[in-house]
This record gives C-alpha cells, sequence and structure tokens, in this order.
C-alpha cells in the first residue's frame, strides 16, 4: 500500500508573493499533495477578497499540477488550521519563516496546534536569501506609495495590485501612509 503524505500551507495572501512561491515549490518536494489554505481573515482588512487570493494563487500555481509530481490544491478557510489539516487528512503543516522574529510567534503557534491535534506535525522551511524580506504588507505598503513592488511578484498579480490601488485612489479609499490601516 503507497502512503499519501499530505501537507497544508496555510497563509493570507494578500496578495501572494514570490516569497510564498518559493516555499510552495519548495514544500512540493517534501509531500504528494499540498493544499493551499487561503485564510479569509476578514478581520485582518485584507486588500482583496478570499476570491481574489484564491484565483491569484490558483494562476500562479497551475504550472506546478503540470509536471506530473506533487498535486497543489487552493481552498480558502476560516475555521482553525489544525482542524483544516486533520478534516483534509494532512500530516503535516508548512509554514514559511523569514526572521527571528516570525519564529517566536510561530513557535508558539506550533504548540499549540500540536496540543490540539498531536496527529499533525508542523514544519518549518527558512525563507530563500532573496525572499527574506518580502512580506504581503510590505508589498502593498510600497504599491500605495509609488514604489516598484514589481520584483516582489508575478507580473499578473503587480497588475491585479495596481488596477486595485488605482480602484482604490479613484474611491477615495487609498491609504497613503505607511503603517496607516489596510
Amino acid at each position: 500500500m503507497v502512503t499519501r503524505h499530505v501537507g497544508v500551507y496555510p497563509g493570507t495572501f494578500d496578495p501572494v508573493t514570490g516569497g510564498h512561491t518559493d516555499i510552495i515549490r519548495r514544500a512540493r518536494r517534501l509531500v504528494d499533495h499540498l493544499i493551499i489554505a487561503v485564510a479569509v481573515n476578514a478581520g485582518k482588512g485584507p486588500m482583496f477578497g478570499v476570491d481574489d487570493r484564491i484565483d491569484m494563487v490558483a494562476k500562479e500555481t497551475a504550472a506546478f499540477n503540470q509536471d506530473g509530481g506533487c498535486t497543489v490544491e487552493v481552498r480558502p478557510f476560516e475555521t482553525l488550521l489544525v482542524h483544516v489539516a486533520r478534516d483534509c487528512g494532512a500530516q503535516v503543516i508548512i509554514r514559511g519563516l523569514r526572521a527571528v522574529s516570525d519564529f517566536d510567534y510561530e513557535f508558539q503557534m506550533c504548540g499549540m496546534n500540536a496540543r490540539i491535534e498531536p496527529n499533525v506535525e508542523t514544519l518549518f522551511l527558512m525563507a530563500s536569501e532573496r525572499q527574506q524580506f518580502v512580506s504581503s504588507r510590505f508589498v502593498k505598503e510600497i504599491a500605495r506609495l509609488g514604489g516598484d513592488a514589481a520584483s516582489f511578484v508575478s507580473p499578473a498579480v503587480h497588475e491585479r495590485l495596481m488596477r486595485r490601488i488605482e480602484a482604490e485612489r479613484k474611491a477615495g479609499t487609498h491609504k497613503d501612509q505607511i503603517g496607516a490601516p489596510a
């Protein structure tokens, strides 16, 4: 009997960055099926709705399903992550770490998840050297303030990001200060 290894890579993906796709690419070497769980996270005030974020992630990862390796599935979630992992038969939650500051939060979350669902492990992947400083929040701030965010996201995501910012400007909801609520 062949055992299928399933992993879950969660996030808000608002928007999906090169750092996210790097972790996805590397996580595919570790599991047979990777579920990218897009958090609804309405409380975080995401720039993009969950359907837009799912669509962006699905388009960014579509080519991964063409190579005959690990399959990638994108789906939303708005419950406890460990329940998502358990319900889809995942043995592992994959988390990306950029810096030491990420570790403290992730370490605490890992401990809580292990208490709730001891049969699901958490695996940390360090961000690649070129991606260690990239975050969705910074990408949005750079773009909103007129900087060039194109090197942090794919061309398709960059185009959507700039269209959204232009729509915010036209609607008068554009945030033009670093640290302004999103």
